[in-house]
């Protein structure tokens, strides 16, 4: 199981909570918690969706979504 708590903390730093950055993503809060705590994957499109939202390079998926 992956820990996105530099994920939920990109979250935070641009957007304040999470249910601002489910509404600029077009999903629900619960999509997004389901993701963070590991009750569903990430797909390689919501990977690529949040990293340009988030402002995460390419080069930095790895610590953001795979640690």
């Amino acid at each position: 199981m992956y820990s996105y708590n530099k994920l939920k903390g990109r979250i935070v730093e641009l957007y304040g909570t999470q249910v601002n950055f489910a509404k600029k993503l077009g999903i629900s809060k619960n999509s997004i918690s389901k993701k963070l705590t590991g009750k569903t994957e990430f797909s390689q499109s919501d990977i690529e969706k949040w990293a340009v939202l988030l402002d995460i390079e390419r080069g930095e998926y790895e610590e953001y979504f795979f640690t």
